[in-house]
């Protein structure tokens, strides 16, 4: 598939679009249409539920996003969060040095500049007046609020070795060269767990966690043909991963990360018990006296790459009866409609009937409803918008109270009673 194609459908559909638009627009800002908002909440609640409610192991958290800036001194953000930064000396286009070649522009082919560091913290003042305010920064990842809260969860949840932090939240990073749509952005929402372990179970931890994101990547209906697993070496590693596993994905633009998987050590939980004086270990509850610093196992996820992910692997085109379909195969948990009440005409005695019966299936299921323009057209409007079940009133349901399903994928239809909808939908896999 092109990547403008699934763009153009994404901004058709009310799935994303272009940040400030009518302004001219914000340079890789973009904002989440009722479609797109919808997909992205059904990526947080499966993965919260899966790793929250459905878990004895696992907590959940909601960190701030300023915090003191001790913090990142501590966790060596400050020292170390810097990518190496080119310009060129023509058109002042700025960029990542290992994203280029040579010492060419590819703008415009003029000189770069020597390499040099860039933070790609954003630095922000707290105070009326900035000049005497405390500086303070916009996180950059959601891992460090868990970190410093583990002495208040030790002493409010009492868990045991091993358990885990999780935790979903907007990070900010000035990315040098953000693009490729939504996949590197200004801000993006992070879904990140801190598993805290015996140091000597770190191997066993690491891989069941690594099957785990692989399952779920296939449970919420991305393909697995697209995603590759890549053993980041130890100079690509970040300062506090003593081995990270990034899984790729062949996106339109190439194969590029989509999660990561790092085994941090003791390192973040050490570093801010040096720093903060406080004592960030672990008891031994069959023996008190053992007492120690846990290592980390961290799965990485991001909603916004996810949901790239997502629509990359569900697009499809299909020739039916000479023309192209455009079809959004979407699991039935990831649509973001599950279901669309179609009347056959805009008549009152058809939306007498369409009506109440969009109103009993929106207690169970992400409804639409749709009565404008041919029946045909507004069945390929939800296909493109990934929406599993069509149900269409016609003016026969007046008589015999039944009304017609069609299944997305198969196209095929079947006739039912009004009273045997609802079960229906459940015994083929809708939940609400």
């Amino acid at each position: 598939m092109e990547m403008e194609a699934l763009v153009s459908l994404a901004k058709q559909r009310g799935f994303i679009f272009p940040g400030s638009e009518i302004y001219g627009g914000l340079a890789n800002s973009w904002d989440y249409g009722p479609l797109g908002a919808q997909l992205r909440m059904n990526i947080k609640r499966a993965w919260w539920r899966d790793v929250v409610e459905q878990r004895n192991d696992l907590f959940g958290l909601d960190g701030a996003i300023m915090m003191n800036p001790k913090v990142w001194e501590a966790s060596g953000h400050v020292a170390t969060f810097h990518d190496p930064l080119v310009e060129c000396n023509k058109c002042n286009h700025r960029f990542r040095a290992d994203d280029v070649q040579g010492t060419i522009c590819p703008d415009c082919g003029g000189a770069l500049s020597k390499p040099r560091d860039f933070n790609t913290m954003f630095k922000t003042q707290i105070g009326p007046v900035s000049e005497q305010g405390t500086s303070v920064y916009l996180r950059p990842e959601t891992a460090q609020a868990m970190f410093v809260n583990f002495k208040n969860i030790m002493q409010s949840m009492r868990p045991r070795l091993p358990f885990g932090l999780a935790q979903i939240g907007k990070a900010f990073r000035n990315e040098i060269t953000p693009g490729n749509y939504i996949f590197r952005t200004l801000e993006f929402e992070q879904m990140e767990i801190e598993y805290f372990i015996e140091p000597e179970t770190w191997e066993t931890s690491f891989e069941t966690w690594k099957q785990w994101m692989l399952d779920w990547a296939k449970t919420t209906g991305i393909d697995l043909a697209k995603v590759h697993e890549l053993e980041v070496p130890a100079a690509d590693r970040a300062h506090y991963s003593k081995r990270t596993v990034d899984f790729e994905f062949d996106f339109p633009f190439g194969r590029k990360e989509l999660w990561g998987l790092a085994y941090r050590g003791d390192f973040d939980l050490t570093n801010h018990s040096q720093a903060s004086g406080e004592r960030l270990e672990y008891t031994d509850p069959t023996d008190p006296k053992r007492k120690f610093i846990p290592h980390v196992i961290e799965p990485t996820m991001g909603v916004d790459r996810t949901l790239l992910a997502l629509l990359v692997s569900a697009y499809d085109e299909e020739e039916v009866n000479g023309e192209t379909r455009v079809v959004l195969r979407l699991t039935k948990e990831m649509a973001p409609y599950q279901v669309a009440v179609l009347p056959l005409s805009k008549k009152d005695e058809l939306k007498a009937v369409a009506q109440p019966l969009l109103q009993e299936l929106m207690r169970s299921f992400r409804c639409d409803y749709d009565e404008t323009q041919s029946i045909g057209k507004r069945y390929r409007r939800q296909d493109e918008i990934g929406t599993p079940y069509c149900i269409t009133v016609d003016f026969e349901s007046l008589n015999d109270q039944q009304v017609t399903v069609r299944e997305r994928d198969s196209m095929q239809q079947v006739r039912l009673p009004l009273s045997q909808i609802t079960h229906y939908l459940s015994d083929h896999g809708l939940t609400s």
